[in-house]
């Protein structure tokens, strides 16, 4: 049965294709954005997520973590700079990618919606965002909030897996965390920039992309 509901990113409500899925929960692939959205019924309370993002072990003193970021930091570094005030969106309750950047000269600041406060009330020259989209209960309205956080010109650096055979959906791992609740196609990234304003500037084709706020 296609969902009456309209799509979380684009705001389009037709049609939305229901996916198969292994553990009980109900999907949708917008054809206009090919977002893949869990249906909201779903969505994991305040206190259920907290006590997911618990769960893992991230954390500075866990190499293969910051090993995993460095796969977003890596590539950034070719165009941010270390006069650029930045941030990072979503950072979890252990801040890491900020510590690393700081190590190395970077500026760059923390926040999260769950664990880290920050007023957020100032622009930033670059924002990181990593393994953060795929648990947007709404992508439009976070991402048009980092949008607006950025200077014009400013650099998103986001990391997030993309789906891209329909057929496999139902056994891939990622959709197996009950926190993910968006999942995002190389298209999807094509309308983000279309519809925000943004250029993609740089992509691994699995799951680090970078975007330049346009002028």
């Amino acid at each position: 049965m296609l969902s009456k509901s309209p799509c979380r990113l684009c705001g389009q409500t037709a049609p939305q294709v229901p996916m198969d899925s292994n553990n009980g929960k109900d999907y949708y692939l917008c054809t206009n954005c090919k977002l893949i959205s869990m249906d909201p019924r779903h969505f994991l309370s305040r206190e259920k997520e907290v006590e997911r993002y618990l769960e893992h072990k991230n954390g500075p003193q866990y190499a293969g973590y910051t090993d995993f970021l460095n796969r977003a930091i890596e590539p950034a570094l070719n165009y941010i700079s270390k006069e650029m005030p930045g941030l990072d969106y979503g950072c979890g309750y252990s801040p890491t990618l900020s510590k690393m950047l700081i190590d190395k000269g970077y500026k760059c600041e923390d926040y999260d919606p769950l664990f880290v406060e920050n007023p957020l009330n100032k622009k930033y020259d670059y924002i990181f965002s990593t393994e953060v989209f795929e648990h947007f209960f709404n992508p439009h309205e976070d991402i048009k909030k980092i949008y607006d956080l950025l200077r014009p010109g400013g650099y998103l650096v986001v990391m997030t897996v993309l789906w891209k055979d329909p057929e496999k959906f139902s056994d891939w791992y990622y959709i197996k965390d009950p926190a993910h609740t968006a999942f995002y196609h190389a298209e999807t990234f094509e309308f983000i920039c279309k519809s925000f304003g943004f250029e993609k500037i740089y992509d691994d084709g699995t799951r680090v992309i970078i975007l330049k706020k346009m002028p």
